[in-house]
């Protein structure tokens, strides 16, 4: 083994031992978190309404908003979610302490169908297991991102130490031997599967850390835009506080949805913001398809009159900006549909076994008596 070979494998061995815990966890929820929507359709029968025979438009947010508030009077709206045509309308509430409530109802009749307690939600519970850890977001964030930047090294030097040296090694690298010892097909599983699945892995990890590193975000903006930079598509307006505006003559949550149907009139899914401040614009999102992230048309409104402020729709963003959209659905695999999820599943899955396997070769090769170590080819973990 030649000195390169043997300093990447035991940057490889350390950086593994280091944070194999982390990216273990991160990997495994991110596997379950996949199928989430799926999941969820299957289980929670709330989420999906049936479309009048004769084409209704929904209710408006004031009149949803009035029923919640009569039936959940302790909790301080925050945002809509209108989901579809064929799902039901989502206003998410927070109580006192800051913990957020999803009550579920139907956009046609206002019939309320559901209410969830989020902080006590399986999948609220994995997003955040799989983002921060359960920890404060600071701090989880911080070492969740660090652990991925780690990862990706992994996922490099591996490759390096895996690449046959010979012709005639590529054949038993690219397989299992399954018919060998248990730490062969154990060493086999952690090489061959790691190799398999190292582009896929390679995406979710660099998407995710695009949600974890503003630098990581702002580089691939850079590169995409080549070198070109757009700050009308990243700067927010702002609310000038000086100014006297007259109040909207009916609620503001209300003109805010009326004018996206207006502009954006094929998008599916809408994301609604309400006033938090009267100095905040209030920030919404229409989006192309339903439970599709990617095309999107933003929108800034004044908190007190309704006015539009901003918008910029999906057709005039940089190649950057699209990028940015399009990456929750390319780390969850759905920008492919079903069969990008499977492969995000499996991916992540994969990802999950390599520290796994990888620290059971190292164990295995610490109990092993030194003689026989020294007969043997030093093989990096």
């Amino acid at each position: 083994m030649t000195t390169f070979k043997k300093v990447v494998g035991t940057l490889h061995l350390w950086l593994g031992l280091s944070t194999g815990l982390v990216v273990f966890i991160v990997s495994l929820t991110g596997a379950i978190f996949t199928f989430q929507d799926e999941i969820r359709d299957a289980t929670q029968a709330w989420r999906k309404v049936e479309v009048p025979a004769r084409p209704t438009e929904f209710l408006l947010p004031s009149r949803l908003q009035a029923i919640v508030g009569k039936s959940h009077p302790e909790l301080k709206p925050a945002f809509f979610m209108y989901m579809g045509p064929e799902r039901s309308a989502v206003l998410y509430s927070t109580d006192k302490q800051g913990e957020y409530f999803a009550t579920a109802l139907n956009p046609y009749t206002g019939q309320e169908l559901g209410h969830l307690d989020l902080h006590r939600d399986f999948f609220s519970i994995v997003q955040d297991l799989h983002m921060y850890l359960l920890l404060p977001e600071e701090v989880g964030g911080k070492v969740v991102g660090i652990s991925v930047l780690v990862f990706v090294v992994m996922l490099i030097t591996g490759i390096i130490l895996w690449w046959p040296k010979r012709k005639t090694d590529r054949k038993r690298s690219f397989t299992i031997k399954w018919g060998a010892r248990w730490r062969r097909v154990n060493y086999d599983l952690h090489n061959v599967l790691g190799f398999y699945a190292s582009s896929i892995a390679l995406i979710l990890a660099l998407t995710g850390l695009m949600m974890s590193f503003e630098w990581v975000m702002k580089s691939v903006y850079f590169v995409s835009n080549a070198g070109q930079d757009y700050p009308v598509e990243k700067t927010p307006p702002t609310v000038d506080t000086l100014q006297a505006v007259a109040a909207s003559s009916q609620p503001v949550a209300d003109v805010y949805y009326q004018q996206i149907r207006r502009t954006s009139p094929t998008a599916k899914m809408i994301f609604l913001g309400l006033p938090a401040s009267p100095k905040q614009p209030v920030y919404s999102i229409a989006y192309e398809r339903a439970l599709y992230y990617y095309h999107r048309d933003e929108y800034y409104f004044h908190p007190v009159s309704g006015q539009l402020l901003k918008s910029i729709p999906h057709a005039s963003k940089s190649n950057g900006q699209k990028m940015a959209d399009v990456n929750y659905d390319l780390h969850t695999g759905q920008v492919l549909g079903l069969g990008g999820k499977m492969l995000a599943f499996l991916g992540s899955l994969i990802s999950a076994s390599l520290p796994v396997t990888g620290f059971m070769v190292w164990w295995g090769r610490r109990k092993k008596p030194k003689k026989q170590r020294g007969r043997e080819v030093a093989v990096p973990v």
